[in-house]
């Protein structure tokens, strides 16, 4: 465990100054949320101060986005809010969004309550559906310069040769993960898309919410101001494919998968078209998401919450179940795509 990782120097001290130098003067009630990549932390506000009680505010990890890179995410937030597409968009104190304190990058938005969706309602689907046609609209409606692109390149290559470079892998189980990773990348590049290749006549590449899992949509029941889902953490913004912020709120087997898709479609298509096409690309960015994340755990192993949180992580046994799974999705790959 790192003795000397950014972060620790994160005291709630440094997080109250630091509001307090953009004007928001908390009480001294901080609560921190849950949170790998940053830090977020809620903060109870002096009774009645600006109008918000409490505010959300997230501490960006050092060197992963540059100003540049983080204003481009919060001026998307704001074209999306600006539509009255339900998402929290940062606030403005003293006239800006991305504030610097300490060494840190940071940013406060309203606190909005809200449960994770039931994804096992078609209702339920549909509204989410509705709403990220209408969040894909506006993304198309612009583009990003400086955020990432949702690519085999930076998905898997530069992934698998960090992991190969810093000798993560166990020595036991190296080749075997070696030789299905190296099959399943080629498996995903034959989408051009994916390999980053804009064609005329393939599917469009628009700005994204790029981590459109359960986790990162708040539900708030009918009957209660702000009915629906409202969308949170456009930490991984990014351009892509559209089917990406779909795929990721599938889960079960294949029909269930399905009668899913269906609900989402169902209300996504009555704002936007989608091309079915884009649905023979679900398992190749399932497949991405994988290889991408066992890199993202190893590239942050340093900080102290990764360890105690991920024990398993360096054991054989692991690396075994994601050959595992690389080899099932190998096999879906193989596959015809979902219907709906």
């Amino acid at each position: 465990m790192s003795a000397s990782h950014p972060f620790e120097q994160l005291t709630p001290d440094v997080v109250l100054d630091a509001l307090d130098a953009a004007g928001l003067r908390g009480d001294g009630r901080l609560t921190t949320l849950n949170s790998f990549e940053n830090r977020v932390y809620q903060v109870m506000l002096e009774p009645d101060f600006d109008g918000h009680g409490a505010v959300v505010a997230k501490f960006y990890r050092p060197q992963r986005w540059n100003a540049v890179q983080i204003g481009e995410e919060h001026a998307f937030a704001a074209e999306l809010a600006a539509a009255e597409v339900p998402v929290v968009a940062p606030l403005t104190p003293q006239g800006r969004s991305l504030h610097e304190h300490a060494g840190f990058f940071w940013a406060a938005s309203p606190r909005r309550g809200g449960r994770r969706p039931e994804l096992d309602d078609p209702e339920v689907l549909e509204w989410i559906g509705r709403f990220l046609a209408r969040l894909h609209t506006v993304g198309a409606a612009g583009s990003f310069r400086h955020r990432p692109r949702l690519d085999v390149q930076r998905m898997a290559h530069e992934p698998l040769a960090w992991l190969a470079e810093h000798d993560v892998v166990p020595l036991e189980v190296q080749r075997e993960w070696r030789e299905v990773a190296a099959e399943a990348v080629t498996r995903v590049e034959r989408h051009a898309v994916l390999r980053g290749e804009a064609l005329p006549d393939g599917p469009a590449c628009i700005r994204l919410h790029g981590d459109c899992h359960p986790g990162n949509i708040l539900w708030t029941p009918e009957g209660l101001p702000g009915a629906g889902p409202h969308f949170v953490d456009l930490d991984d913004a990014c351009s892509g494919p559209a089917v990406q912020d779909l795929w990721m709120l599938l889960s079960g087997d294949r029909h269930q998968q399905t009668l899913q898709l269906s609900a989402l479609l169902d209300g996504y298509e009555q704002f936007r078209d989608f091309d079915r096409r884009e649905l023979a690309l679900i398992e190749p960015l399932r497949t991405l998401r994988l290889i991408h994340y066992n890199a993202w755990i190893a590239r942050r192993w340093d900080d102290p919450s990764f360890p105690p949180n991920f024990p398993w992580f360096g054991h054989p046994d692991h690396w075994r179940g994601q050959v595992r799974l690389l080899r099932e999705q190998i096999d879906a790959m193989a596959e015809p795509p979902l219907v709906a």
